[in-house]
């Protein structure tokens, strides 16, 4: 079923309203208000990440891509760091990094400092390929965008420092 078929079996009147929860006559209590934000937040990053995702179907796995753009932005990184970076177990990194490796997505390199470690860095192949995906995905979003008429940009304009400021601890710290 698409995406599009689902919003079909969802009565015409919440579709009209972008799937608000209807609010009750009685005064609502600061943490039901703040559940439902955040419930109706998290139902919009998901539906449209998912979105993305189908419409760039050809693209690595997430955590794979997730591994390119953090080699991306963090530069040289170890098999540990860039398993804590990404929240998983080391030996789920390592699978990804060969996975990446064998695409020739990623290159291993004995780190000069400890002969034990091995530096990950992306390949030209891998900083192209991020690219190519990360530019169709940006465009899919801006064709979205587009739909807005200008005060609804001016709206996601002002709120986007917000939603990049609950990012703020999304890499747990080193241990």
């Amino acid at each position: 079923m698409l995406a599009d078929d689902r919003l079909s079996a969802i009565p015409r009147d919440r579709q009209e309203e972008g799937w608000k929860t209807p609010k009750p006559a009685t005064r609502v209590s600061p943490d039901t208000e703040l559940l439902d934000e955040a419930t109706r937040l998290r139902l919009a990053v998901g539906r449209l990440q998912r979105r993305i995702r189908i419409d760039s179907s050809d693209s690595p796995p997430p955590l794979q891509l997730a591994v390119l753009a953090t080699v991306t932005s963090q530069g040289r990184l170890t098999l540990s760091e860039l398993a804590r970076c990404e929240a998983v177990t080391v030996p789920t990194m390592s699978r990804v990094v060969n996975a990446l490796e064998r695409r020739g997505l990623v290159t291993r390199a004995t780190d000069p400092a400890d002969a034990r470690r091995a530096l990950i860095t992306l390949s030209p192949n891998g900083a192209s390929r991020l690219a190519d995906v990360l530019g169709r995905r940006t465009a899919l979003v801006g064709r979205r965008l587009q739909r807005l008429d200008a005060e609804g940009r001016r709206a996601i304009r002002k709120v986007l420092p917000l939603l990049e400021s609950l990012l703020e601890d999304a890499v747990p710290p080193a241990p």
